[in-house]
């Protein structure tokens, strides 16, 4: 039986580990995950209203719940167990930690109170256990930077009102907060020209159906080109004349030079095509521009990435998903790599005796990891749907001891490394 440990249980590791499950017939696959909860991007990533996209969630789980896969949830790789480690105890290991870092836009006043990234700010709103509250009130004017789905996702969460928010699993916290904001006007802005944007048509289009929302666009002679996204933006353009509780305007070629405040946000400071300046006032900024990968115990990123060959980082050790290439495609884009790379896999690993998870047992019990497997986390799956509230389709649990709780797991093992 050939041993694979899969460090990450996202969309990227869930689908390696379903091809793997085809291609090695003989393979007995390990997936560590360092919250006790798995599924990654789907659960903390995909915005808590677009319930349908986060449904794949149920394929992901029946790859977790086959025989000759197990989940070792609560397990960090450079905290519990080191990757040299795995190394030895594995015949492969493959990489599938995502991009969990945002990237900077390393510009004046980027520190000030009100500035966030993207993933701080839809961490917070998905319950994320590393997200910190919102200590950020009386928004007016919030300021969104970058032309992909995640600047139209956080643009769209804040322009909803509560009843467009129902069904979703944003947390009672989140929804309070997002009732008291005075929010009048959310600024898209976007360094290059609208037929550069990297929206989604349908995820553009549907601003345009906000109930106490209206799109528009600052400058229609901004609009050159025909692709769809442009097509969505000009009838948005025709919004000139309409007036909404929420405005959402979008703004093209214009680069982010300085967020301003004295203590605080009080607006950004942005450079034209041809050089001019100008100030869009905003007590809450966010920069959706991309994210990079971390470093994993030996393994060190370059470029927001691991450098890799078709997947392959050196012997035995692979890489997939946004640690590899980027955060870039869609979630389906993981299913298609992951076949590359398991392929890759299958033909490469040699035929060698490694001990695998009977060789981490004994290294978690000695370390007193309290660890969660498949079925504790089923059991916080269904403790968190029992407690929804009206109006939400669960409650997530936003600290690991509280997941620990209810995952009923402990009772044998002492686990002192349990921390919120």
């Amino acid at each position: 039986m050939k041993q694979i440990a899969i460090i990450g249980s996202g969309p990227a590791g869930c689908y390696l580990a379903d091809c793997l499950l085809r291609l090695m017939p003989d393979a007995s696959i390990d997936i560590f995950e360092r919250l006790p909860v798995p599924f990654g991007l789907v659960r903390y990533g995909v915005a808590p209203d677009h319930q349908g996209t986060k449904a794949v969630a149920r394929v992901l789980d029946r790859v977790l719940s086959r025989d000759r896969v197990s989940f070792f949830g609560n397990v960090e790789v450079g905290r519990d167990l080191k990757l040299e480690e795995l190394m030895l105890l594995y015949d492969a290991v493959a990489l599938a930690t995502g991009a969990a870092r945002d990237r900077r836009l390393n510009i004046a006043g980027e520190e000030l109170p009100g500035v966030l990234g993207s993933g701080a700010f839809t961490g917070w709103y998905n319950g994320h256990p590393d997200s910190h509250p919102l200590a950020i009130q009386g928004v007016r004017s919030a300021v969104v930077i970058g032309n992909g789905n995640v600047a139209i996702d956080v643009a769209r969460i804040l322009a909803k009102s509560a009843t467009e928010l129902a069904g979703s699993d944003l947390s009672p916290e989140v929804t309070a907060w997002l009732e008291t904001q005075p929010i009048e006007s959310i600024h898209v802005v976007g360094r290059r020209s609208a037929a550069d944007a990297k929206f989604t048509p349908h995820e553009l289009a549907e601003l345009g159906t906000l109930q106490r929302a209206c799109p528009m666009v600052q400058d229609s002679t901004a609009l050159a080109g025909n692709n769809g996204i442009v097509e969505t933006l000009r009838s948005f353009a025709q919004n000139k004349s309409r007036r909404a509780s929420v405005m959402i305007y979008f703004h093209f070629n214009l680069t982010p030079i300085a967020f301003l405040g004295n203590g605080r946000l009080s607006a950004v400071q942005f450079r034209s095509a041809d050089g001019a300046l100008s100030e869009i006032p905003a007590q809450l900024a966010i920069t959706c521009i991309g994210y990079e990968t971390r470093p994993c115990c030996t393994a060190t990123p370059a470029n927001g990435v691991f450098a890799n060959e078709e997947g392959k980082i050196k012997d035995r050790l692979y890489v997939v998903g946004w640690a590899k290439r980027g955060p870039s495609g869609t979630i389906p884009t993981n299913r298609t790599e992951a076949q590359q790379v398991a392929q890759k896999i299958a033909e490469e690993v040699p035929d060698r005796v490694r001990p695998g998870r009977t060789g981490v047992l004994p290294l978690l019990a000695q370390r007193q990891i309290c660890w969660t497997d498949y079925a504790a986390w089923r059991r916080i799956d269904a403790a968190e749907v029992a407690r929804a509230g009206d109006g939400r389709c669960r409650e997530k649990f936003t600290a690991v001891t509280k997941m620990l709780e209810a995952a009923q797991v402990g009772q044998s093992l002492s686990c002192p490394s349990a921390t919120a």
